[in-house]
């Protein structure tokens, strides 16, 4: 019996210590690496700097396909470094082996926020990056147009106006506000509506578009949308997307959303995201996208709380023009509810162009051509 206790006692001896140096994987693992970086003699203090961006100044402006002036140089300390890596975006343009450097970057490409890397290697330091952003405005210069009304039509003064679709003689709106959001089948010359359906009161409705035998309806923050019949306006379908629901139209065999910022969403008929585009004019941004429309090639877009209209090349997001609908709505046909532009439709047989607003009694036949200066 001493003998099996001793024995047993030497065995839980052995165990002990098997497991005091075993620990868990992640402490062992932890225990390693600090044994190894002793061995190293690994230098614990705080990485020194080793490069300072000279130019260009972080969230600089610079219109795109022109070039940028990169400078860089070794910063305070003296570490020698061996090569510096510049990336434009993803892509990796020059490597640099002597500093200070400067060269060119040519900005090609569409119009929108860009991020430059330098990527500094020394054989003593670890790789440091510095990354800074640019702005990349548009290389055109957008032309301004005055409107001439054609004929205007009565418009539902109740109707808070959000989206608006021509076909064969009648007009699909979408309108907003909650316990006020619907959508309606409206006779154009008469203003009537002929058919209607509501939404839930807790719903606030935003723009409609038309594709096929389908009409595509949004609404504000809820990220549910509606498919019906175009026909009968019977619901046959729920879409979802993850932005705010601003503005809808059609483009080919996709539709085209705006969220209120100045991204422009194009997805498939199941509301998959196909792509996106920023759209910039030559000096910076252009927020508050709203209510769609494709005419002729061109992407037409409310601009909201504005009288102005952006024609926007959809593929780039570049903006072509700005048509100036100020005064649109006479003084005296307004009233404290009256608020601002927003609808746009086109009837592409008839090359007709329709605009109106939220709760405008009107609903204007207009044309548009540029501003001549002397």
């Amino acid at each position: 019996m001493k003998r099996s206790a001793v024995y047993i006692s030497l065995l839980s001896l052995v165990l002990v210590a098997v497991i005091s140096c075993s620990g868990s994987p992640g402490t062992r693992k932890a225990k390693v690496s600090e044994t190894q970086a002793e061995t190293a003699g690994a230098d614990t203090r705080p990485a020194r700097r080793l490069i300072e961006v000279l130019a260009p100044a972080d969230n600089a402006s610079f219109t795109c396909n022109g070039n940028i002036v990169f400078s860089v140089a070794h910063a305070a300390g003296q570490i020698t470094v061996d090569s510096v890596q510049v990336w434009v975006g993803s892509r990796l343009t020059e490597t640099l082996t002597t500093l200070p450097a400067s060269s060119e970057l040519k900005m090609t490409g569409d119009p929108g926020r860009l991020s430059i890397r330098a990527v500094a290697f020394s054989s003593e330091s670890k790789p440091q990056t510095v990354t800074l952003f640019v702005n990349l405005l548009s290389d055109i210069t957008p032309v301004t147009y005055r409107y001439r009304v054609v004929r205007s039509y009565p418009h539902d003064r109740r109707a808070y106006t959000q989206g608006l679709v021509y076909d064969n003689g009648f007009f699909y709106e979408g309108t907003g506000q909650q316990g006020e959001s619907s959508l309606r089948k409206v006779e154009v010359e008469t203003g009537k509506v002929i058919s209607q359906v509501n939404l839930d009161g807790s719903l606030f409705g935003e723009g409609v578009a038309l594709l096929g035998d389908r009409i595509y309806q949004l609404t504000w923050t809820s990220k549910v949308g509606f498919v019906y019949e175009k026909e009968s306006l019977r619901q046959i379908n729920r879409i979802y997307y993850q932005t705010q629901g601003w503005g809808l139209t059609t483009m080919g065999d996709s539709l085209v959303m705006s969220d209120g910022t100045n991204v422009i969403w194009y997805l498939d008929p199941d509301f998959n995201v196909l792509s996106s585009v920023d759209v910039w004019d030559n000096r910076g941004m252009v927020d508050n996208l709203n209510e769609l429309e494709m005419i002729d090639g061109e992407l037409w877009a409310n601009i909201w709380q504005t009288d102005r209209i952006a024609r926007i090349d959809p593929l780039t997001g570049k903006v072509l023009g700005y048509v100036d609908l100020g005064n649109l709505l006479p003084r005296d046909e307004r009233r404290p509810e009256t608020d601002v532009l927003n609808g746009i439709a086109w009837d592409a047989l008839g090359k007709r162009l329709f605009v109106t607003g939220k709760y405008w009694p009107r609903l204007y036949e207009i044309t548009v051509m540029p501003v001549t200066r002397d």
